[in-house]
């Protein structure tokens, strides 16, 4: 036993653990915050539910990066096409996706090792730098629609406030540039604030909640509007949390698929555990994250994305319009089509547009700090100063999105979901595979019934992923 931990120390002192820039501002901080959480793991479930509210951060950033251009999309779809009937698809999945990351959690918080140094040693170097090359790869191509979300939606709630209309394509073109560039500008100041230390981290954090509960405010408005105009199926609507309707035409299929890369993406695999290592978070924050989990990344995505379908699904549900494919549909249709059902313009345009705007910049912002950990470790640079601040702008030339993602969107969409989706699974195994090394983990390694439970919800975890990639690929034969 002795010999076996000797072994593990060995292997793992020329690891990279932790991320020192960010944790070092402020100790006493973190010192307190660990002293805390041990007084709360004497007291009450209740008791340490209350105690932990104040302190999640990591669980509310993967809502703030899933809840994006392509998570509003699959909801708008959704909503309009089978009304209620797919409710239960992005709940399922984001279910799924928290296995993993409650498996990721324990691993870093148990070692302090940075996941990718992990797979480099313990699994094969060609894995953990799949793993990165493909977190950036997805996250550079998908930061192109949040700019297009964005810029066109702040563009149209102008035109509703102001009665404003371009007087020319030129003038148009020129007014969603210049919203794109203010959009980078606040988005790159957020960004940066991260990697202050301890207070930017924890501003950063508070940010990004706000956003997620804009958006669940902005949709629950629409609903409860409508609502009170007699317009919801309530019924149907708690029906369609049961897996019932399984899709079997091919826009159907692809909604569903939509929804399934949605809810989780290798990026949100790689950002979730360096979030972790940012906060100085360790063995004693165990608990924590899972609570985090829960309540800052399963319940408010759950709820932001049903408040979509369900707001949709009771104002614009047309399955005949939308069962050909032909019949388009952007955000800024379905805000007109919202004040076409007699919404009024607040509502239909404003309160919805915010909720959209919302899901964008919340993801703009969160591709930037992925690009900006993903690229220290491809280049090994240590995370922070100018040179992480750099890697963050990465992704910034997407901001011509605003232009070109209606030209370029349909021929990159098809391929990069399909890259993103089948990278997918191999990230989930060999999270599944760190979780089972004894010379990774060391005393730490679930036995027995623990590793049981453990073992058989990740395989079911992977085995439902590859399920809906060859589900989604046989709809295409």
């Amino acid at each position: 036993m002795k010999k076996d931990q000797q072994d593990q120390n060995c292997t793992q002192d020329d690891l990279a653990k932790g991320l020192p820039t960010f944790t070092a501002s402020a100790p006493e901080i973190l010192a307190k915050e660990k002293a805390d959480l041990a007084e709360l793991q004497g007291k009450g479930i209740l008791a340490r539910w209350k105690g932990y509210l104040g302190k999640t951060g990591p669980g509310w950033l993967q809502s703030a990066l899933v809840l994006g251009s392509g998570s509003a999309m699959a909801s708008l779809f959704a909503g309009a096409f089978l009304q209620y009937k797919l409710l239960w698809v992005q709940p399922l999945a984001m279910v799924l996706g928290i296995v993993i990351f409650a498996a990721m959690s324990y691993q870093t918080l148990s070692t302090g090792v940075r996941p990718f140094d992990a797979m480099k040693r313990y699994i094969h170097p060609v894995v953990a730098w799949s793993w990165a090359i493909g977190a950036l790869l997805a996250t550079i191509i998908w930061h192109l629609p949040q700019y297009a979300l964005a810029a066109g939606m702040t563009d149209d709630m102008i035109k509703a406030i102001t009665g404003w209309q371009p007087s020319s394509p030129t003038s148009q073109t020129i007014v969603l540039i210049c919203i794109g560039l203010c959009v980078l500008a606040i988005s790159t100041l957020a960004t940066w604030s991260y990697g202050s230390g301890h207070k930017g981290v924890r501003l950063y954090e508070r940010t990004l909640k706000g956003l997620v509960w804009m958006i669940i405010l902005a949709f629950t408005i629409v609903i409860v509007r409508r609502a009170i105009e007699g317009g919801v199926q309530w019924g149907k609507l708690f029906k369609g949390f049961l897996p019932l309707h399984i899709p079997k035409d091919p826009r159907g299929v692809s909604i569903v698929m939509a929804a399934f890369s949605a809810a989780t993406g290798i990026n949100a695999t790689f950002l979730f555990p360096y979030t972790l290592l940012a906060r100085g978070w360790g063995k004693e924050h165990r608990g924590l994250s899972r609570f985090d989990l829960i309540t800052g990344m399963l319940l408010p995505f759950c709820i932001a994305t049903s408040l979509m379908i369900i707001a949709t699904g009771c104002t614009i549900y047309d399955p005949e319009q939308f069962a050909s494919g032909s019949t388009k549909l952007s955000p800024i249709q379905v805000a007109a089509m919202l004040e076409s059902t007699g919404l009024s313009m607040f509502f239909s345009r404003i309160v919805f547009g915010l909720g959209i705007l919302g899901m964008a910049l919340s993801s703009i912002t969160m591709h930037m700090l992925i690009c900006g950990f993903a690229a220290c470790e491809v280049f090994g640079v240590e995370p922070g100063g100018w040179r992480y601040r750099l890697a963050c702008l990465i992704p910034a030339p997407g901001v011509v999105g605003v232009v070109l993602w209606g030209y370029i969107g349909p021929w990159i969409a098809i391929p990069a979901s399909a890259v993103c989706g089948l990278m997918l699974p191999i990230a989930f195994i060999a999270f599944f595979i760190l979780n089972n090394s004894k010379r990774y983990l060391g005393k730490d390694k679930p036995t027995g019934i623990k590793a049981l439970v453990w073992n058989v919800a990740m395989l079911i975890s992977i085995g439902a992923t590859v399920a809906s990639i060859v589900y989604y690929l046989h709809s295409l034969i």
